[in-house]
């Protein structure tokens, strides 16, 4: 190979340094509703505004027909907020492309973990309680249960579930549960990507008393009697070895299904094999055809 070889260059997404922008200079790319503007969502982003000033700058590109002029990227919200607020200027992030996507879409939602985390860390550095409320545009009680969300909660549990989207009452479900059940809860919710205070409520009906944390106290579960009660526990015992058995055995059966379709298709490649399979076994032939056809839909 001759030639030297060419040096690339990495353009930078944003200006170097943020700009303070006129709100009269910035050109919204869409107009926020009426409707919009009374959803909880709005309503958190404008209690935080208010409260804390604003955290993340809108994204905003420099208009390339009119100078001195913006085309606003990422921030409608915020913006709308700031003009409510009687505000005539922000800082910005000046970026280098005027693609007008929503840099919030690449952000994952906090999960409840993370959230529980980040309010005890706030806590701890003398934020009060109240301050929070009225950022995040909840109830004081909303964050107290926030704050004590993992009070009862094995740390196995906490790290199982720590990226998960749950809702608190699950949380409390898990609770009533010794920690070795409660591991296999959190498990089990995981195998079967189900987080809703039903499945959890289920996988309670289905705990035996001596794996609760109070066994004395009766389960009382809407539509179900005690001998139903009863009857689910057995049956989730009986689910759960199923699981386990299946669980353990699911590689080595993964391996050899794509052994097999691998050596079925190899065959149903093979025009004369094809044929005489025709001729004479039909049957098997259509059954080793659904059995490639699916392996090739599942890919």
């Amino acid at each position: 190979m001759t030639g030297q070889l060419a040096t690339a260059t990495v353009k930078m997404a944003f200006e170097g340094e943020g700009q303070r922008v006129a709100i009269a200079d910035i050109q919204p790319l869409r107009l926020i509703s009426e409707a919009l503007k009374k959803t909880p969502k709005y309503a958190q982003i404008a209690a935080s505004m208010h409260e804390l000033g604003i955290i993340e700058p809108p994204v905003v590109a420099r208009d390339q027909n009119q100078r001195g002029r913006y085309l606003l990227l990422d921030g409608h919200s915020r913006i709308e907020v700031l003009k409510d607020m009687g505000q005539t200027e922000v800082i910005c992030l000046v970026s280098t492309d005027d693609e007008a996507f929503t840099y919030n879409k690449r952000v994952n939602r906090l999960a409840m973990v993370q959230e529980h985390r980040m309010i005890l860390k706030a806590v701890e550095r003398g934020v009060p309680e109240d301050r929070i409320a009225r950022a995040l545009n909840v109830d004081v009680a909303s964050i107290v249960r926030k704050r004590k969300l993992l009070e009862g909660i094995c740390p196995e549990v906490a790290e199982i579930l720590k990226d998960k989207q749950i809702a608190i009452a699950t949380f409390s479900e898990l609770k009533k549960m010794l920690p070795l059940r409660q591991i296999e809860a959190a498990e089990l919710m995981v195998a079967m990507n189900n987080y809703t205070i039903s499945y959890a409520k289920s996988l309670l009906a289905a705990t035996a008393a001596a794996e609760l944390v109070d066994p004395s106290k009766p389960k009382r579960i809407r539509g179900l009697s005690e001998d139903q009660v009863a009857l689910v526990e057995r049956e989730s015992v009986s689910l759960g070895r199923e699981f386990k058995l299946a669980e353990k055995s699911y590689g080595t059966d993964h391996l050899d299904l794509v052994l097999t379709n691998g050596y079925l298709g190899k065959l149903l490649a093979n025009a004369r094999v094809v044929r005489y399979l025709a001729q004479h076994d039909s049957d098997i032939l259509t059954e080793f055809q659904k059995l490639t056809e699916s392996e090739a839909a599942a890919a």
